[in-house]
């Protein structure tokens, strides 16, 4: 499970969009102590909006990581489907032997 966000998704919406619409662009870290949050925060929130609008090559769009997210989830249960199916598998093989001594 996931941990709680420390800040509301309006809040980061609303840092991002005032920083995207500011002529000439403000410091980080002055409109970071401005909305309260720290400066890490604001400039990574920043950074996926520009991945997320096409204008970064070198992080995923959030659609992207959530697919990553998903698939990653999806083959850890497969996995463990298949431990599964491979220990039950063994049981019965050797239920089924005719060559093994029985107690």
């Amino acid at each position: 499970m996931a941990a709680p966000k420390k800040y509301p998704d309006e809040l980061r919406e609303r840092a991002v969009r005032l920083y995207r619409e500011s002529n000439p662009k403000p410091v980080i870290r002055r409109l970071a102590e401005q909305l309260g949050v720290h400066p890490e925060a604001l400039r990574n929130w920043i950074r996926q909006d520009e991945a997320d609008r096409g204008q970064r090559d070198d992080r995923p769009t959030t659609s992207e990581a959530e697919e990553l997210r998903r698939l990653r989830n999806e083959n850890a249960e497969l996995k463990r489907a298949n431990e599964r199916l491979k220990a039950a598998s063994a049981f019965f093989a050797s239920e089924l032997d005719p060559t093994r001594r029985r107690p």
